[in-house]
């Protein structure tokens, strides 16, 4: 069965920047794929190294399968059309009881991505509570003018540079977004969010997916790379990023070395300094 998005949700998502939450499939079904991935974990000291965490649909299988399943792309096409990329896919796992935190910033200041609407599309494998940090939200900032960022390069910041909206934040409008696993949420790239530290016993997990129409461009520089998901690529300004046929396929993974590459240098782009979150 198709997941359409009713006239309300598509109008709350243009008019606030996001919508949320959709259920996209049972608990037990987003158990089994947390379990999956804290297996591959457990194999190598029970966490992602950073790199992995990075356009990770080109090492597990799992992932690449996802980001084209009907239940994630259907509300996607509701919002841009049939003709649909995945620019990149990032594991978000926040250990219990540790002060990883994300601060408030527009994803669009640093991702180089441009033309038409783009979507980050976030599903829950864990709880994603207030207590284990889910993300929030400050509605109607994707309209208007981006706001003014700076690099803090905090270390319990998950983001590459630490950066954060430089003027001041009303917390009081921010939105809480805490999601149930197998529920998703998506916002607009330019909308400004943001979460806090995970206070329970449990690790907060979740994986992003960022979705854009064909026509979308990178204009941080020459090469990147994203998956065609869906309809037809005319434009092909994005090099296709090829399907692993298993967990960590050897062609996937040299591709993979490339292609984060390209992201680290726009992620990356006039910092004073590399983190090495990438």
């Amino acid at each position: 069965m198709p997941i359409t998005l009713t006239q309300d949700a598509v109008d709350q998502f243009h008019n606030d920047g996001y919508f949320s939450p959709i259920d996209i499939m049972p608990e037990s079904e987003a158990a089994e794929l947390r379990g999956r991935l804290e297996a591959f974990e457990a194999t190598q000291g029970g966490k992602l190294d950073s790199v992995q965490r990075n356009k990770s649909h080109l090492l597990f299988k799992w992932l690449d399968d996802l980001i084209r399943d009907h239940r994630i792309l259907d509300p996607i096409e509701d919002l841009i059309g049939g003709n649909i990329l995945c620019w990149n896919t990032l594991f978000w796992v926040k250990e219990p009881q540790t002060p990883a935190f994300v601060s408030w910033h527009q994803d669009v200041t640093y991702w180089g991505l441009d033309g038409g609407e783009i979507i980050t599309a976030w599903l829950a494998l864990s709880p994603a509570t207030v207590e284990s940090g889910c993300m929030r939200v400050l509605p109607g900032t994707h309209t208007g003018d981006v706001l003014p960022h700076e690099d803090r390069y905090d270390d319990a910041n998950m983001l590459t540079r630490g950066q954060e909206i430089s003027t001041p934040i009303d917390e009081s409008k921010g939105v809480f977004m805490p999601l149930k696993p197998g529920q998703m949420s998506m916002h607009n790239i330019r909308l400004a969010h943001a979460s806090m530290a995970n206070q329970t016993e449990d690790r907060r997990i979740g994986v992003s997916m960022h979705f854009m129409p064909t026509q979308a461009r990178q204009t941080m520089s020459d090469w990147d790379s994203a998956a065609l998901v869906r309809g037809n690529d005319t434009f092909r300004h994005f090099e296709h990023t090829p399907r692993p046929v298993g967990d960590f396929d050897p062609s996937a993974v040299t591709f993979h070395d490339k292609a984060t590459e390209a992201v680290r240098r726009v992620l990356y782009q006039d910092a004073s300094k590399n983190t090495d979150r990438l």
